[in-house]
């Protein structure tokens, strides 16, 4: 697979912005938050099995990862499923306090309409950054119409919040109904996530814009990664 990004080299994921790298199976793909403030959305698609086609067919799903890995976010160990239900990464190693998201969509357009983005000014999003970060980094594309699948957000702090006892419907489950916050990262700075890939694949990274929202300290920054192997 052909890359404009060595293997063995750090590389910049810029702010604001995505790339889209190849990692072959058994190597280790290792995303780095260089200031300790920054959400990396972060998906892995699966190559074609035909050399006739292009298409990306399969992709990481967190809603077939939670129950395969009975969690709400990986643990060192944990695999990362495809939306057909196939291991695609295994999370080997996590040097910050653990703290990601599998519950939030990618942003896009119309989000920053909603968080009050005026219609026609321009805003990046994750969404954009995928499908341009495929476009830019690879021959491949995208399923026709598709919209951004749901991403592993690196790094990003979203408590769930339980009710109190006195608000809980379940006395045996005060997640049911509880609130999401967007919080403030709590990585240190330099911390980083290794996963290996466990089939040959295309990672893409999203330095997440997100300016309204705490989630990157309201100040996107860069990030870097490394392939190895």
């Amino acid at each position: 697979m052909a890359s404009p990004y060595a293997p063995n080299t750090k590389h910049t994921i810029p702010a604001r912005s995505g790339v889209a790298v190849p990692v072959s199976k058994s190597q280790t793909i290792t995303v780095i938050n260089t200031h300790g403030t920054q959400v990396i959305d972060f998906w892995a698609f699966t190559l074609p099995t035909s050399s006739s086609s292009s298409t990306l067919p399969t992709w990481t799903s967190m809603s077939h990862t939670r129950p395969t890995i009975t969690r709400l976010s990986p643990l060192p160990g944990d695999t990362l499923m495809s939306n057909t239900r196939l291991p695609i990464l295994k999370m080997t190693k996590d040097t910050t306090p653990g703290v990601h998201d599998t519950l939030m969509a990618a942003c896009d357009r119309e989000r920053y309409h909603l968080l009050g983005v005026p219609r026609d000014q321009y805003h990046e999003s994750c969404t954009d950054n995928l499908h341009n970060a495929i476009a830019k980094d690879t021959s491949y594309k995208l399923p026709e119409y598709m919209t951004a699948p749901q991403p592993l957000n690196l790094f990003m702090n979203i408590p769930v919040v339980p009710l109190s006892e006195s608000e809980a419907r379940a006395a045996d489950n005060r997640t049911a109904g509880a609130d999401l916050q967007f919080a403030r990262p709590v990585g240190p700075k330099g911390g980083s996530v290794t996963f290996e890939a466990l089939v040959d694949c295309v990672c893409v990274m999203s330095a997440c814009p997100q300016d309204i929202l705490k989630i990157n300290d309201q100040n996107p920054t860069e990030a870097h990664f490394i392939v190895e192997g």
